[in-house]
């Protein structure tokens, strides 16, 4: 038996970071050497839950969310996407990124280990 799909890109893994988390976000992973793709990037910022869902299963990414609804669809998909469920209160997006620095690494060694949904709570 094979190991899970993993999604790849040309420098790592593949993210796409949803339209409740900023657009920094992203530009924060690919300095990390990932590829990431923000909704707005996508012209996905005003798509619905399932077109958004469509467009990481798609392209292999893992989805970024602040929005239950996705873990939701988690637990109910037949073939979940990897998604990194942030649950993190409002704060500026310095603050963010500042907070998610200590967890990363791990969070990718767990998505490359082939975790599918990891919770990161602040």
């Amino acid at each position: 038996r094979g190991s899970p799909s993993r999604p790849r890109g040309p420098r790592g893994l593949k993210f796409l970071v949803d339209p409740q988390l900023p657009p920094s976000l992203a530009r924060w992973i690919s300095s990390r050497d990932h590829e990431a793709t923000h909704v707005f990037d996508v012209a996905m910022h005003t798509a619905g839950d399932a077109a958004i869902w469509e467009y990481a299963a798609t392209n292999a990414c893992v989805l970024i969310t602040k929005d239950e609804d996705f873990v939701d669809r988690w637990l109910l998909s037949a073939a979940p996407i990897a998604l990194v469920w942030i649950r993190k209160g409002n704060c500026s997006n310095d603050a963010l990124m500042t907070w998610l620095e200590p967890l990363w690494s791990k969070t990718v060694k767990r998505l490359e280990q082939g975790e599918r949904l990891i919770e990161l709570r602040g």
